[in-house]
Protein backbone atom coordinates (compact mmCIF):
# COMPACT_ATOMS: atom_id res chain seq x y z
CA UNK A 1 0.00 0.00 0.00
CA UNK A 2 0.83 3.58 -0.61
CA UNK A 3 1.54 5.48 2.61
CA UNK A 4 2.10 9.10 3.68
CA UNK A 5 3.52 10.13 7.16
CA UNK A 6 3.99 13.09 8.14
CA UNK A 7 7.00 13.42 10.91
CA UNK A 8 8.88 10.72 8.36
CA UNK A 9 12.13 12.58 9.87
CA UNK A 10 11.04 12.47 13.17
CA UNK A 11 11.84 9.71 15.93
CA UNK A 12 8.10 8.25 15.79
CA UNK A 13 7.32 8.77 12.20
CA UNK A 14 10.77 7.60 11.37
CA UNK A 15 10.79 4.33 13.05
CA UNK A 16 7.29 3.83 11.59
CA UNK A 17 7.99 4.49 8.15
CA UNK A 18 10.96 2.04 8.70
CA UNK A 19 9.06 -0.75 9.97
CA UNK A 20 6.27 -0.40 6.81
CA UNK A 21 8.82 0.01 4.24
CA UNK A 22 10.23 -3.45 5.68
CA UNK A 23 7.03 -4.82 5.76
CA UNK A 24 6.69 -3.95 1.74
CA UNK A 25 4.68 -0.58 1.85
CA UNK A 26 5.43 2.55 -0.49
CA UNK A 27 6.18 5.16 2.04
CA UNK A 28 6.46 9.33 1.18
CA UNK A 29 6.71 11.60 4.05
CA UNK A 30 6.78 15.46 4.51
CA UNK A 31 9.72 17.14 5.20
CA UNK A 32 10.76 20.76 5.32
CA UNK A 33 14.34 21.12 3.67
CA UNK A 34 16.53 19.85 1.02
CA UNK A 35 18.81 18.03 3.97
CA UNK A 36 16.09 16.10 5.64
CA UNK A 37 14.60 14.98 1.84
CA UNK A 38 17.81 13.83 1.52
CA UNK A 39 18.32 11.75 4.56
CA UNK A 40 14.66 10.45 4.34
CA UNK A 41 15.38 9.09 0.65
CA UNK A 42 18.07 7.12 1.75
CA UNK A 43 16.20 5.05 4.30
CA UNK A 44 13.75 4.04 1.17
CA UNK A 45 10.97 7.20 1.88
CA UNK A 46 10.04 9.20 -1.30
CA UNK A 47 9.79 12.91 0.29
CA UNK A 48 7.38 15.35 -0.02
CA UNK A 49 8.50 19.29 0.30
CA UNK A 50 6.09 21.09 2.69
CA UNK A 51 5.25 22.27 5.86
CA UNK A 52 2.42 21.15 8.44
CA UNK A 53 0.67 25.01 7.01
CA UNK A 54 0.95 23.98 3.81
CA UNK A 55 -3.16 22.95 3.51
CA UNK A 56 -2.74 21.57 0.00
CA UNK A 57 0.16 20.11 -0.23
CA UNK A 58 -0.62 17.97 2.63
CA UNK A 59 -4.11 17.07 0.67
CA UNK A 60 -2.63 16.00 -2.70
CA UNK A 61 -0.29 13.77 -0.78
CA UNK A 62 -3.20 11.99 1.28
CA UNK A 63 -5.70 11.92 -1.83
CA UNK A 64 -2.43 9.93 -3.95
CA UNK A 65 -2.03 7.72 -0.62
CA UNK A 66 -3.85 4.69 0.60
CA UNK A 67 -3.20 5.36 4.23
CA UNK A 68 -2.21 8.63 5.65
CA UNK A 69 -0.10 8.94 9.42
CA UNK A 70 -0.14 11.95 11.18
CA UNK A 71 3.16 12.04 13.46
CA UNK A 72 4.54 15.13 13.25
CA UNK A 73 2.53 16.94 15.62
CA UNK A 74 -0.21 15.88 18.15
CA UNK A 75 -1.58 19.64 18.23
CA UNK A 76 -1.84 21.22 14.88
CA UNK A 77 -5.38 21.50 14.14
CA UNK A 78 -4.70 23.13 10.31
CA UNK A 79 -2.82 20.07 9.09
CA UNK A 80 -5.13 17.13 10.77
CA UNK A 81 -8.08 19.46 9.41
CA UNK A 82 -6.32 19.51 5.71
CA UNK A 83 -5.62 15.68 5.63
CA UNK A 84 -9.08 14.61 7.16
CA UNK A 85 -10.82 16.83 4.90
CA UNK A 86 -8.93 14.87 1.49
CA UNK A 87 -9.88 11.90 2.92
CA UNK A 88 -13.71 12.08 3.36
CA UNK A 89 -15.69 9.74 1.93
CA UNK A 90 -12.70 7.91 0.31
CA UNK A 91 -13.01 5.22 3.06
CA UNK A 92 -9.26 5.41 4.13
CA UNK A 93 -7.40 5.23 7.27
CA UNK A 94 -5.91 8.47 8.76
CA UNK A 95 -3.93 6.91 12.37
CA UNK A 96 -3.36 10.22 14.21
CA UNK A 97 -0.32 10.46 16.95
CA UNK A 98 -1.33 11.95 20.47
CA UNK A 99 0.76 11.24 23.93
CA UNK A 100 -0.74 10.41 26.96
CA UNK A 101 0.13 14.05 28.97
CA UNK A 102 -4.02 14.30 28.01
CA UNK A 103 -4.26 12.38 31.46
CA UNK A 104 -1.57 14.32 33.12
CA UNK A 105 -1.95 15.46 36.79
CA UNK A 106 0.66 18.57 37.60
CA UNK A 107 1.72 17.07 40.77
CA UNK A 108 4.76 18.84 41.42
CA UNK A 109 6.68 15.56 41.19
CA UNK A 110 4.14 13.84 43.60
CA UNK A 111 2.65 10.38 43.46
CA UNK A 112 -0.99 9.85 41.61
CA UNK A 113 -3.16 6.53 42.30
CA UNK A 114 -5.14 7.61 39.20
CA UNK A 115 -5.09 5.35 36.10
CA UNK A 116 -6.92 5.69 32.60
CA UNK A 117 -7.58 3.33 30.23
CA UNK A 118 -9.25 4.19 26.95
CA UNK A 119 -12.79 4.25 28.44
CA UNK A 120 -11.69 6.59 31.51
CA UNK A 121 -13.61 9.37 31.13
CA UNK A 122 -11.08 12.57 30.96
CA UNK A 123 -11.06 16.11 32.29
CA UNK A 124 -7.52 17.31 30.64
CA UNK A 125 -5.12 20.17 32.91
CA UNK A 126 -5.84 23.46 30.63
CA UNK A 127 -2.19 22.94 28.87
CA UNK A 128 -4.05 19.62 27.54
CA UNK A 129 -7.88 20.69 26.82
CA UNK A 130 -7.00 21.74 23.23
CA UNK A 131 -5.25 18.19 22.47
CA UNK A 132 -8.16 16.38 23.72
CA UNK A 133 -10.22 18.55 21.85
CA UNK A 134 -8.83 18.08 18.56
CA UNK A 135 -8.57 14.08 19.64
CA UNK A 136 -12.71 14.61 19.06
CA UNK A 137 -13.03 16.26 16.85
CA UNK A 138 -10.31 13.75 14.74
CA UNK A 139 -12.54 10.58 15.81
CA UNK A 140 -15.43 11.97 14.50
CA UNK A 141 -14.74 11.90 11.19
CA UNK A 142 -15.96 8.46 11.39
CA UNK A 143 -19.31 10.20 10.23
CA UNK A 144 -17.86 11.46 7.26
CA UNK A 145 -16.50 8.76 5.24
CA UNK A 146 -13.11 7.64 6.86
CA UNK A 147 -11.38 5.53 9.22
CA UNK A 148 -9.59 7.32 11.74
CA UNK A 149 -7.67 5.76 14.82
CA UNK A 150 -5.48 7.40 17.42
CA UNK A 151 -2.55 5.63 18.70
CA UNK A 152 -1.71 7.58 22.10
CA UNK A 153 1.77 6.63 23.12
CA UNK A 154 2.88 7.03 26.81
CA UNK A 155 6.97 7.81 27.68
CA UNK A 156 8.98 6.79 25.13
CA UNK A 157 12.34 4.94 25.47
CA UNK A 158 14.42 3.26 23.10
CA UNK A 159 16.75 3.70 20.17
CA UNK A 160 14.71 5.44 17.11
CA UNK A 161 15.31 6.57 13.61
CA UNK A 162 14.73 9.67 12.32
CA UNK A 163 16.94 13.07 12.94
CA UNK A 164 16.08 12.72 16.24
CA UNK A 165 16.72 9.34 17.30
CA UNK A 166 15.32 9.58 21.28
CA UNK A 167 12.13 10.98 22.67
CA UNK A 168 12.01 13.34 25.58
CA UNK A 169 12.41 12.41 29.08
CA UNK A 170 15.45 10.09 29.12
CA UNK A 171 17.49 12.09 27.27
CA UNK A 172 16.61 15.24 29.31
CA UNK A 173 17.56 13.58 33.07
CA UNK A 174 20.40 11.66 31.48
CA UNK A 175 22.03 15.34 30.43
CA UNK A 176 20.90 16.66 33.31
CA UNK A 177 22.76 14.43 35.01
CA UNK A 178 25.85 14.34 33.28
CA UNK A 179 26.16 18.16 33.48
CA UNK A 180 25.41 18.03 37.44
CA UNK A 181 27.63 15.11 38.24
CA UNK A 182 24.19 13.19 39.74
CA UNK A 183 20.64 12.80 38.28
CA UNK A 184 17.80 14.83 39.85
CA UNK A 185 14.38 14.92 39.55
CA UNK A 186 11.38 17.82 39.64
CA UNK A 187 9.97 17.24 43.19
CA UNK A 188 10.27 14.08 44.95
CA UNK A 189 10.32 12.27 42.08
CA UNK A 190 7.48 9.98 42.61
CA UNK A 191 5.12 10.88 40.03
CA UNK A 192 4.65 7.82 37.51
CA UNK A 193 4.78 7.36 33.68
CA UNK A 194 4.43 5.09 31.95
CA UNK A 195 6.07 3.78 29.06
CA UNK A 196 6.69 2.20 26.21
CA UNK A 197 9.55 1.01 23.91
CA UNK A 198 9.63 2.57 19.82
CA UNK A 199 10.34 -0.99 18.83
CA UNK A 200 7.01 -1.91 20.26
CA UNK A 201 5.14 1.15 19.27
CA UNK A 202 6.18 0.56 15.77
CA UNK A 203 3.99 -2.22 16.01
CA UNK A 204 1.21 -0.79 16.70
CA UNK A 205 1.00 1.04 14.24
CA UNK A 206 1.22 -1.66 11.86
CA UNK A 207 -1.31 -3.42 13.88
CA UNK A 208 -3.77 -0.56 13.54
CA UNK A 209 -3.42 -0.14 9.61
CA UNK A 210 -4.35 -3.61 9.30
CA UNK A 211 -7.27 -3.87 12.02
CA UNK A 212 -8.13 -0.47 13.49
CA UNK A 213 -12.14 0.27 12.85
CA UNK A 214 -13.26 3.46 12.77
CA UNK A 215 -13.52 5.70 15.81
CA UNK A 216 -10.24 3.94 17.65
CA UNK A 217 -8.47 5.28 20.31
CA UNK A 218 -5.16 3.44 21.61
CA UNK A 219 -3.12 3.85 24.42
CA UNK A 220 0.54 2.22 23.96
CA UNK A 221 2.54 1.35 27.25
CA UNK A 222 4.19 -1.99 28.66
CA UNK A 223 4.49 -0.87 32.17
CA UNK A 224 5.58 2.17 33.94
CA UNK A 225 7.91 3.79 36.05
CA UNK A 226 8.43 6.98 38.58
CA UNK A 227 10.82 9.83 37.84
CA UNK A 228 13.18 8.96 40.74
CA UNK A 229 13.40 5.06 39.84
CA UNK A 230 14.62 6.63 36.79
CA UNK A 231 17.34 7.98 37.95
CA UNK A 232 18.22 6.01 40.23
CA UNK A 233 18.83 3.65 37.29
CA UNK A 234 20.18 6.89 35.37
CA UNK A 235 22.79 6.83 38.58
CA UNK A 236 23.84 3.73 37.73
CA UNK A 237 24.44 3.71 34.33
CA UNK A 238 26.83 6.54 34.38
CA UNK A 239 28.64 5.06 37.91
CA UNK A 240 27.77 8.23 40.26
CA UNK A 241 27.46 7.12 43.55
CA UNK A 242 24.49 8.06 46.44
CA UNK A 243 21.01 8.79 45.56
CA UNK A 244 19.24 11.14 42.93
CA UNK A 245 18.56 14.77 43.82
CA UNK A 246 15.75 17.05 44.72
CA UNK A 247 15.14 20.17 42.39
CA UNK A 248 12.64 22.40 43.60
CA UNK A 249 9.91 22.93 40.92
CA UNK A 250 12.02 26.67 40.42
CA UNK A 251 15.19 25.06 39.60
CA UNK A 252 13.56 22.50 37.41
CA UNK A 253 11.49 24.82 35.11
CA UNK A 254 14.87 26.67 34.85
CA UNK A 255 16.21 22.94 33.62
CA UNK A 256 13.77 22.57 31.02
CA UNK A 257 11.06 25.22 31.17
CA UNK A 258 7.77 25.41 33.26
CA UNK A 259 5.57 23.71 30.50
CA UNK A 260 7.95 20.54 30.08
CA UNK A 261 8.06 20.59 33.83
CA UNK A 262 4.65 20.88 34.77
CA UNK A 263 3.08 18.85 32.29
CA UNK A 264 5.80 16.16 31.21
CA UNK A 265 8.59 15.56 34.02
CA UNK A 266 6.76 16.33 37.09
CA UNK A 267 3.34 15.07 36.54
CA UNK A 268 1.75 11.52 36.45
CA UNK A 269 0.74 9.58 33.33
CA UNK A 270 -0.54 5.99 33.87
CA UNK A 271 -2.68 4.43 31.48
CA UNK A 272 -3.14 1.15 30.66
CA UNK A 273 -3.66 -0.19 26.79
CA UNK A 274 -6.06 -2.51 27.24
CA UNK A 275 -7.72 -2.10 23.67
CA UNK A 276 -4.59 -2.46 21.98
CA UNK A 277 -3.95 -5.52 23.41
CA UNK A 278 -7.42 -7.01 22.60
CA UNK A 279 -6.59 -6.11 18.66
CA UNK A 280 -3.68 -8.31 19.09
CA UNK A 281 -0.50 -6.38 20.15
CA UNK A 282 2.20 -7.97 22.33
CA UNK A 283 4.93 -6.02 23.65
CA UNK A 284 8.38 -7.49 24.18
CA UNK A 285 11.00 -5.56 24.16
CA UNK A 286 13.08 -4.88 26.95
CA UNK A 287 11.62 -2.84 29.69
CA UNK A 288 13.01 0.98 30.46
CA UNK A 289 15.42 0.12 33.62
CA UNK A 290 17.21 -2.28 31.28
CA UNK A 291 17.05 -0.23 28.18
CA UNK A 292 18.92 2.78 30.42
CA UNK A 293 21.27 0.51 31.96
CA UNK A 294 22.21 -1.58 29.03
CA UNK A 295 20.78 -0.78 26.00
CA UNK A 296 20.83 2.41 24.03
CA UNK A 297 21.33 4.96 26.12
CA UNK A 298 24.81 3.41 27.59
CA UNK A 299 25.97 3.20 23.88
CA UNK A 300 25.04 6.91 23.35
CA UNK A 301 26.91 8.49 26.19
CA UNK A 302 30.24 8.53 23.91
CA UNK A 303 28.16 10.99 21.45
CA UNK A 304 27.14 13.34 24.10
CA UNK A 305 29.21 16.10 25.15
CA UNK A 306 29.52 17.53 28.39
CA UNK A 307 27.67 20.92 28.79
CA UNK A 308 29.76 24.18 29.92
Amino acid sequence: MKIFCTGASGYIGGSVAAHLIAAGHQVSGLVRSPDKAEAVRARGIEPVMGTLDDSAVLAQAARTADIVVNAASADHKGAVTALLDALAGSGKLFVHTSGSSIVGTRAKGGRSDAVFDEDTPITPSPARAARVALNEFILAYRDKGCRPAIVCPSLIYGDGLGANPNSVQIPLLIKLAKKRGNAAHAGPGENVWSNVHIDDLVTLYALAIEKAPAGSFYFAENGELSMRDACVAINRMLGFAGPPAAMSMTEAAAEWGEGTTEDTMASNSRVRARRARQLGWKPNARGLIEEIEQGCYREMLRFWRPQS
